[in-house]
Formats: structure tokens, C-alpha cells, sequence
């Protein structure tokens, strides 16, 4: 997969009623898939290697395995904006074999983005009694209910491993959806989301950076639809920095209907991950969230996927306006991530390996200076 390939079909508005109707987001691995990944898992295992030191050839999963990747990747970039893939025989792997699998992978997918304030590029969401909504809370680390969000990447990738006890639903919305409703009943909000909003970066950010940056919820990209929307960072700039413009009125009355819409049961989709599931979620065009869960005692049985954040190759342009946030806004190029302040010499190493294997452009890191481009 190159960023030359064609682009696929591009995203469109559904709602919960076509996503429960139409199940071509689903898509179901084979046994020639299956012994693809294994295959690759028992090669690599016998390398040794660490995670990062790792090439697509020391994961050589083969043309049919590949194949399933490579059309799980593409619907994301389509009309649902979603894909989930079934099948991983992660009863027969242990936790760090399917670590290790999950990241054999995305060798095949993309790049990898770190996603936190220790730069780490997959993260473990398991309960670990953390607290979500406090200063510098993630939720991926709670039993909590989730508010809708988007993440910091082209796709989002969860592998699920066990599940709850009770709980823990995934919640899946159409931001295209949601933004046609709401130019329906409030046009005059369509320009306020395109208006400059502001983020903590709930202290993930690189030294170099400011804590807090600007995105507007709505992008200014003439061809491409994009939101990115995360409330509780909005909430969380406005309490910690006083420099950040307080928010308007109208700001405010739009935020409350998007609140109002996503948990809708018309515009959201909810979906049970079972074990061995990879969901695979577009951030420009789909929200999600996940209810609050109840786990089990034994800790191998608790609730547990695997998530990496992903730049791929086929991804749209972004809106000019959110180079700030993501860095370089070109299709296809490497960008996104939450930098955190424990990159690595390890990490740049791969970043640039991946993604001249992936053929994607890779800008030279610097952070944002100036003003914020709003419009």
C-alpha cells in the first residue's frame, strides 16, 4: 500500500439504522488469513526484536493476510468511515503475542503515532483505577463511561482481547451526519464550528510545546470534510490557562447540541467488540465513545484491548486550518499523534523507516509558531 494507490470511495452521512442494516463495514477473516497472521507471529518471535527495531519483513504475513489489511485500511477511508475485522485467534495468544502480533500488523497499515505523555505507540485500555475526568485524565485507563471524541490520527485501531464482565459497549457516530443535522436546525452554528477553538493538551505535549493549542471543530478544507471534536479538553483549557480566549455564547449553545445529537439513538451506532475484533475508526468522519463497564476479578480475564493510533497512507488532506494540531496536512503524509516527552532516538528511527516503506511524506518536526490560522 503507497500514497499513490487511488483513493477510495469518498465518506458519506448514515445513521445507526444503516450501520445496523448494511453490514459491509464488517468484514470477517479466513482461515488462509488466519494462518497468514500466525505464520508472521512464530517468525517473528523468533527474532526477539524489540517492538520499535521491527521491519514488515520480520512480519511477513503473506498476499491473502496482507490483502485483508490492506481492504480494512480502504473502508475506513469510505463511506462508513469505519471497518471491523473478525477473526484474530487471540484465545491461542498470550498477552505479549498479541502485542506483538497487533504491532506485526500495523508494519502493514501505516505509522504508528505516540499517544501519550510517555510517547508510547500502543497502548494497553484496561482499568487500571485511574480517574477520567480530573486534570490530565485519559479515560482509556477508567471503567468509565466515555464522552464522545475523536482521536489524535488518521485511524484508530482497537484489538479487542478480553471483554467485560457487564459493559463496556462501543458507541459509534457519523460526524457528517451529525453536522448536516445540525446545519438543518442551527445553520447559523456551521460557522461557529469553523471558528477557533481551544484544547488541552491534558499535559501529552512535547516540551517544546505550549500546553494548549487551537483546532476548530469543523475544518476549512474545501474538499474534505473534517471534525475534531474532544469537549472535555475544551472544558479542560478553559480551567487550567487563562491566556485561551473564554469560550462565547454561541460556542457553548453549539458544543451542548452536539451533546444533545451524538448519544442520539438515531445518529449512534452502538456495537459489542467480542474477543479476537479489530475495529478500525476514521477520526475525520466517525465519534466514538464506549459506556461505563463492570470487570471481572481475575486479572487475564479483565477488559482488555490493544490501541494504536495510526497515519496511513490513503488518508484525505486535511483543513489548513489544523496544522497546529497535526503538523503537516498533505494526504497521506505522516502527521498526528500526541508527542508526549519521551521520544525516542528508537522511535525516530522507525517513524522515518516506516514511512519510506509506506511512501508517505515525512515533514522534519518543529513546533508551532504564531498565531493559530482560524479561517
Amino acid at each position: 500500500m503507497n500514497s499513490s494507490s487511488r483513493l477510495p470511495s469518498r465518506p458519506a452521512a448514515w445513521l445507526a439504522a444503516d450501520a445496523d442494516r448494511e453490514h459491509s463495514w464488517i468484514q470477517r477473516l479466513d482461515a488462509e488469513e488466519i494462518a497468514g497472521f500466525e505464520s508472521a507471529l512464530a517468525h517473528a518471535k523468533k527474532l526477539n526484536r524489540p517492538l520499535l527495531d521491527l521491519t514488515p519483513d520480520d512480519f511477513p504475513i503473506g498476499a491473502a493476510a496482507r490483502a485483508a489489511l490492506q481492504r480494512a485500511i480502504a473502508t475506513t477511508q469510505g463511506r462508513w468511515g469505519m471497518c471491523l475485522l473478525k477473526g484474530f485467534p487471540v484465545d491461542r495468544w498470550s498477552e505479549e503475542e498479541t502485542r506483538l502480533a497487533y504491532w506485526g500488523m500495523s508494519l502493514h497499515m501505516g505509522v504508528a503515532r505516540t499517544q501519550n505523555r510517555a510517547s508510547e505507540v500502543i497502548n494497553d485500555v484496561r482499568d487500571i483505577g485511574s480517574v477520567y475526568k480530573t486534570t490530565n485524565g485519559r479515560g482509556y485507563n477508567t471503567n468509565a463511561s466515555l464522552d464522545f471524541h475523536m482521536d489524535s490520527c488518521d485511524v484508530v485501531g482497537l484489538l479487542c482481547r478480553r471483554t467485560a464482565r457487564s459493559g463496556g459497549e462501543s458507541k459509534v457516530v457519523s460526524s457528517l451526519a451529525v453536522y448536516e443535522e445540525i446545519a438543518r436546525r442551527r445553520p447559523d452554528f456551521a460557522d461557529v464550528l469553523r471558528g477557533p477553538f481551544y484544547y488541552s493538551y491534558q499535559g501529552a505535549q512535547d516540551p517544546a510545546q505550549r500546553p494548549w493549542y487551537c483546532c476548530p471543530i469543523v475544518g476549512n478544507e474545501p474538499d474534505w470534510f473534517a471534525m475534531r471534536l474532544n469537549r472535555k479538553n475544551v472544558i479542560a483549557a478553559q480551567k487550567d490557562f487563562e491566556q485561551v480566549p473564554r469560550l462565547t455564547a454561541a460556542q457553548t449553545e453549539a458544543l451542548d447540541l452536539l451533546d444533545e445529537l451524538m448519544p442520539d439513538p438515531r445518529f449512534c451506532f452502538s456495537m459489542w467488540l467480542e474477543r479476537g475484533d479489530l475495529q478500525l475508526l476514521n477520526n475525520y468522519v466517525t465519534i466514538h465513545s464506549r459506556s461505563a463497564f463492570e470487570d471481572h476479578d481475575d486479572f487475564d480475564m479483565k477488559r482488555h484491548l490493544l490501541r494504536l493510533w495510526l497515519a496511513i497512507p490513503g488518508a484525505q488532506p486535511l483543513p489548513p486550518n489544523w496544522r497546529e494540531y497535526f503538523g503537516d496536512v498533505r494526504a497521506g503524509a505522516v502527521r498526528g499523534g500526541l508527542r508526549g516527552s519521551n521520544r525516542t532516538a528508537q522511535f525516530e528511527a522507525y517513524e522515518k523507516r516506516q514511512a519510506a516503506h509506506m511512501n508517505m511524506p515525512l515533514a522534519e518536526w518543529a513546533p508551532f509558531e504564531g498565531e493559530p490560522q482560524t479561517a
